[in-house]
């Protein structure tokens, strides 16, 4: 058979990409039996991540076609394996991007299991247990250890969790980013090349203060006046201009993936300043975030479509045309 084509004997439906062109087209796949530490999550929403536009064209290098992408994940447990413990049939839950790890070393030891010192197993175009391709949340179920598996409360809507996460940049992340702060109580200033977006900012995601960054005069202001910056921007884009508004001592993390990243190094060593990076947390982070989400009402602002737009989404992500986050409703569109 064809890589093009889709199988008929598969038992679970999806939609993936067969070669660099990264164009998504119907795919059936098996999934694995349920083992005894296994759930089975009848997928109802799955967010749409810049992440999906890399790995199905490629972008990395270590894509595995066929790809069927989606890394943020809700929906329903149907099937629990008779180990598995804290979830039951009707659980509302998400899975993140990496369902499971050696589970040994001292990372995975201390639930900081996306640092494993075996290689972590990403959720999709990674190598599963069984030796087969790992296949993502664009598809109508999925098998997961428990311990990659986070509980949502029931009155949290599934299509919001599919897309939880997580500042340069107000995108996916970074809208999520200015939310968490305030909710933190937390001064939020939100840097962006783009004026048009100091409205939306201000008034509907309450960040306290906004700064151009392209704003000459606005970034000297800013200078020497925040203990923190999170860069969730992934177009490539300069870095030390941002530097320069840390305290002595602040910090700088990058959450998203340009291509080079060029720093001036006397802004660190005159500064005491430090850079750092993180792609995703590990298990207990991640259900400490879900659980604070709950607690907080904090909600991602989102736009809902059917599986089958999900290329021209990805189109219009890479245009940066939209707010702020695409989730496919898999439950009502993918039959």
């Amino acid at each position: 058979m064809s890589t093009s084509e889709s199988s008929n004997n598969g038992n679970c439906l999806g939609w993936a990409a067969r070669d660099e062109s990264g164009h998504l087209s119907p795919y059936t796949f098996d999934r694995r039996s349920v083992g005894s530490d296994d759930i089975s999550i009848k997928i109802t929403h799955c967010g749409i991540c810049y992440s999906d536009v890399m790995m199905t064209r490629n972008k990395i290098g270590w894509s595995q076609y066929p790809v069927v992408p989606g890394h943020e994940i809700g929906g329903i447990v149907k099937e629990v394996g008779a180990n598995v413990q804290g979830f039951k049939v009707g659980d509302h839950v998400r899975v993140g991007p990496y369902v499971n790890s050696c589970r040994g070393c001292e990372f995975c030891n201390e639930r900081m299991e996306v640092q494993c010192l075996e290689g972590v197993v990403l959720t999709y175009s990674g190598i599963d247990v069984d030796g087969s391709i790992t296949m993502g949340g664009y598809s109508t179920f999925i098998v997961v250890h428990q311990r990659y598996c986070y509980k949502i409360a029931a009155d949290y809507p599934l299509a919001l969790a599919a897309s939880l996460l997580g500042v340069i940049g107000l995108g996916g992340l970074g809208h999520l980013a200015v939310k968490f702060g305030k909710a933190l109580g937390l001064n939020v200033t939100v840097l962006s090349t783009s004026p048009s977006k100091r409205e939306e900012a201000l008034h509907k995601l309450r960040a306290d203060r906004f700064v151009v960054t392209s704003d000459d005069q606005q970034m000297n202001e800013s200078s020497n006046s925040l203990d923190f910056i999170i860069d969730t921007a992934s177009g490539d884009h300069p870095i030390h201009p941002s530097m320069g508004l840390l305290k002595t001592g602040g910090t700088f993390v990058l959450v998203a993936v340009p291509t080079e990243v060029k720093i001036n190094p006397l802004n660190l060593l005159m500064g005491m300043k430090t850079i750092s990076g993180s792609a995703t947390g590990g298990t207990k982070h991640t259900q400490e975030m879900l659980d604070f989400c709950a607690a907080h009402e904090i909600y991602p602002e989102i736009e809902v479509v059917p599986i089958q737009y999900a290329n021209k989404a990805l189109e219009r992500l890479i245009k940066n045309d939209v707010k702020y986050r695409f989730v496919v409703d898999i439950e009502g569109s993918l039959k």
